[in-house]
């Protein structure tokens, strides 16, 4: 190592990465923060809106007691919805006790530097890291369906693209999905102003049922970070346990955990303001007299729904090819679970010192990942590893593995 380079370098401050900082500062291992804490959640998070989990599922992951949610917001219980200013709040709060001083630049390009790294920052600066703990969120991985692309872009835009809705007043707005995302979408629009149509594929919608601290008879399925039951438990509580699980498994536990809902909190406002046409598949879209004209494939055949504007509350979906940050020979070089990086049990890929977290890390431990809940067992495994890479290098921090093992949570 030469003197300017550092043990770790972590790209994004959000919840992943704040936590993942945190327990690194925990180990005293040297670590740069790049990104503004909450950053994609205040900008890219429509105003008014609230989170799906519960508080305590709420809590970014913390080296430490007394900086969960329900720390930062006592009185909060099951059941209380967490609006998005105050999470926001409660991020930047953690990130001023417990990660170091987040950088407010961006991370442009990373390549490999001999044993390490060299990441080139939007200051001018380079850095070098023994290791690098890439946790960009799912702001990069926004899916927009292939029968939609089509459209320009002043029609069509995904959900994460919306801090502030107010644009929509007096318009008429098509939203495509059945997620909270979509649904939760519609009601603000409809509450502002605007005409919102939610375009479903499920004959259906489907609500969340109002949760319990405890109830029926017998054994009680225990309440986690996903919600409750215990097949879900495992999922929340033991993701070591689903990386064990083959990749088809998995990918299909990915996929159908927690499918497309809304909360129960949302129900009573999701009213006769929004139209629903569910059990319609979108076929295509058009531009038509600088309106935009969907296709829908439905019960009754084709047909066609103009709109000013389509949001595509479609989700997200890991694809490392959308990483442009990552130099491309490195990037082609990844071992991979379809479009996610294929992760060691301490969150490293195939790239020795180039770890992955969040999102990204779903696809190798399973759904918890997709969720806030999930930063705690991220960021202790994370740091485990990272540690083990920068221990007894100069510089670096962590000289004692043993130690550093332990108190990254060796046995979780």
């Amino acid at each position: 190592m030469t003197a300017a380079e550092i043990g770790a370098l972590v790209v994004g401050a959000g919840p992943y990465g704040l936590a993942t900082a945190a327990h690194l500062r925990g180990l005293g291992v040297e670590t740069r923060l790049v990104g503004t804490p909450m950053e994609f959640w205040e900008r890219r998070m429509p105003r008014g809106m609230c989170l799906k989990s519960e508080p305590f599922a709420s809590s970014i992951g913390a080296p430490e007691p007394g900086l969960a949610f329900p720390d930062f917001a006592p009185g909060v219980g099951v059941g209380d919805p967490v609006p998005l200013d105050a999470f926001v709040a409660y991020g930047r709060w953690f990130a001023g006790r417990a990660a170091p001083v987040a950088e407010e630049t961006r991370v442009e390009r990373i390549e490999p530097a001999g044993d390490g790294y060299r990441a080139a920052l939007a200051t001018g600066e380079a850095v070098r890291a023994a290791a690098v703990v890439v946790a960009v969120g799912v702001g990069p991985f926004a899916h927009v369906p292939a029968e939609l692309a089509g459209l320009a872009p002043d029609l069509l835009t995904h959900s994460a693209d919306h801090g502030d809705l107010t644009g929509f007043a007096g318009r008429d707005v098509a939203v495509v999905g059945a997620g909270q995302s979509a649904l939760e979408t519609a009601v603000l629009l409809a509450e502002l102003g605007a005409r919102p149509t939610v375009v479903a594929r499920r004959p259906e919608l489907d609500w969340n049922r109002v949760p319990v601290e405890a109830g029926g008879r017998g054994p009680t399925a225990p309440l986690h970070g996903l919600g409750r039951g215990w097949r879900t438990w495992v999922y929340s509580e033991r993701p070591a346990a689903t990386r064990l699980l083959p990749y088809r498994t998995r990918r299909r536990i990915v996929a159908t955990t927690l499918g497309p809902a809304g909360s129960w909190w949302l129900r009573d406002r999701f009213d006769e303001r929004v139209r629903v046409l569910a059990g319609r598949r979108v076929a295509g879209a058009d531009e038509v007299g600088g309106r935009a004209v969907l296709r829908l494939d439905g019960p009754d055949g084709t047909e066609r729904l103009a709109a000013d504007h389509v949001i595509a509350a479609t989700g997200f979906v890991p694809d490392l090819d959308r990483l442009p940050l990552l130099d491309a020979d490195l990037r082609a070089r990844l071992a991979r679970w379809d479009g996610s990086p294929r992760l060691d049990r301490d969150f490293q890929s195939s790239a020795p010192g180039l770890f992955f977290t969040g999102l990204a890390a779903a696809a190798s431990f399973g759904p918890v990942l997709r969720f806030v809940h999930g930063t705690d067992f991220a960021a202790r495994r994370t740091a485990r590893g990272v540690a083990r890479r920068v221990a007894g290098r100069p510089g670096g921090g962590a000289a004692d593995t043993g130690t550093a093992g332990r108190l990254a949570g060796a046995g979780r």
